[in-house]
């Protein structure tokens, strides 16, 4: 069945190019459009386009879905196009002339543009609540070990004293940030498009700020030729969104992988976490962590996938729309698996103890020494050359020990300030 049905048969290779894996992907939305379905049909009971009889049948029918749908039992065969033209024909079987009224005063767009956007909102919630988990933990294991030092590297080379407690709680306010823009994703989705219909609305006399109140929307896209517009500008912001949070993982999962190497040695993970080689048996792989950080730099390319289909398409619909649902919905469904990984990864993390005496170290503390002429009265010129020329004639003595006081150093951390940023972000 198709929604489009005019009686005329297609050609079975165009029908199998346009109709693609629709019907797969359409298992992600069968419980958003059926709830839509449900809010569209008490729409037209409401405005008189159908009566109090039809619109209890066709909630009682949908409801049965719904419940099919939870049990495992809601399948979309072949001879249906999608799930919209499979729930309208389910609803034909059953109840004959009303089932076919459910259609009225809608398009097969708005269908998707509203399944979708339920879609997004309801898991743009999930992800940010995986991430604040992870914040959480990220902040107590920066408390944890926030006096324990951790070597500082800028480009690659040793450079200055940090702690675990800063690397952790670093990771921790950069995903505030990627909070802040799932923040404002949920607040470019949280806009009803339905009653849009092709693009152009309709002359039926709907109610769309029913159907908003309905769907649990916090306002509608009122312009109806914005509502259609906004397919494509949905998924470029929500699949970018995803990418921000998917960068920082992919940062903090090299970070891991650096220093669990025997040439860091920072931190280890316990043996169930990690994986061996086949030929090496000394080998304790962070397969996990490089699989993690694979993963999210391919859901950073998908924005951009979003971009080039859609970013010279004129107003209006086009099929061109079909082909971005797909990575979409994985980049949602692939960084709700990843946040769950990384919460239950990292929370195992065990932190090693650096051994300063090591000769690679001799030279982390010059800058504290710097710091140390220059308080004693020296400006910081003199002082940098002062110790500059200790390193260079090889009779330089680490000045190790010194705190960093301020707000936001190794020793001044302020977690509870960055616990109450993660706090105030309105998800």
């Amino acid at each position: 069945m198709k929604l489009w049905d005019k009686g005329i048969s297609i050609d079975k290779k165009i029908e199998k190019f346009t109709v693609g894996n629709d019907r797969e992907l359409d298992m992600f939305l069968a419980e958003y459009d059926i709830k839509a379905s449900k809010a569209h049909a008490k729409m037209l009971g409401k405005v008189g386009i159908l009566d109090d009889e039809e619109v209890t049948a066709i909630e009682k029918e949908l409801e049965k879905l719904q419940r099919q749908l939870k049990n495992g039992n809601f399948h979309i065969a072949e001879e249906f196009e999608d799930v919209h033209s499979k729930i309208e024909f389910d609803l034909t079987e059953v109840l004959g002339d009303t089932g076919k009224k459910i259609h009225t005063a809608r398009s097969r767009n708005d269908q998707v543009l509203v399944a979708m956007q339920l879609y997004f909102k309801e898991n743009l919630q999930q992800i940010s609540g995986k991430t604040g988990e992870l914040i959480d933990v990220l902040l107590d294991l920066a408390k944890k070990h926030e006096e324990k030092l951790l070597p500082g590297y800028t480009h690659l080379q040793v450079a200055m004293p940090s702690s675990f407690g800063l690397w952790f709680s670093a990771y921790a306010e950069l995903l505030i940030d990627d909070l802040y823009l799932l923040e404002a994703g949920l607040k470019i989705v949280d806009q009803n498009p339905l009653g849009s219909a092709a693009g152009y609305g309709s002359s039926f006399p709907i109610d769309r700020e029913f159907t908003t109140k309905e769907l649990g929307f916090s306002t509608l896209k009122y312009n109806v030729v914005a509502a259609q517009m906004s397919r494509g500008k949905c998924e470029r912001t929500v699949t970018s969104n995803i990418a921000s949070v998917a960068n920082t993982l992919s940062r903090f999962a090299m970070d891991i992988c650096l220093y669990m190497s025997q040439n860091f040695y920072f931190i280890t993970f316990p043996d169930e976490l990690t994986t061996g080689s086949s030929i090496m048996p000394h080998k304790k792989n962070p397969d996990v962590f490089e699989l993690i950080r694979g993963k999210c730099n391919k859901l950073q390319s998908i924005a951009n996938e979003m971009i080039l289909i859609t970013n010279n398409l004129p107003s209006g619909y086009h099929r061109d729309f079909q082909l971005i649902k797909e990575n979409s919905i994985y980049a949602v469904e692939n960084i709700k698996e990843i946040l769950d990984v990384f919460i239950h990864s990292i929370a195992l993390i065990k932190v090693k103890d650096v051994d300063l005496n090591d000769e690679k170290y001799k030279y982390l503390f010059t800058v504290d020494s710097i710091n140390d002429l220059v308080m004693q009265g020296q400006s910081f010129r003199e002082a940098y050359k002062e110790i500059g020329g200790q390193v260079q004639n090889g009779n330089y003595r680490p000045a190790a020990g010194k705190k960093h006081s301020h707000l936001g150093s190794k020793d001044n951390l302020a977690l509870d300030e960055i616990a109450k940023k993660k706090r105030d972000v309105k998800l």
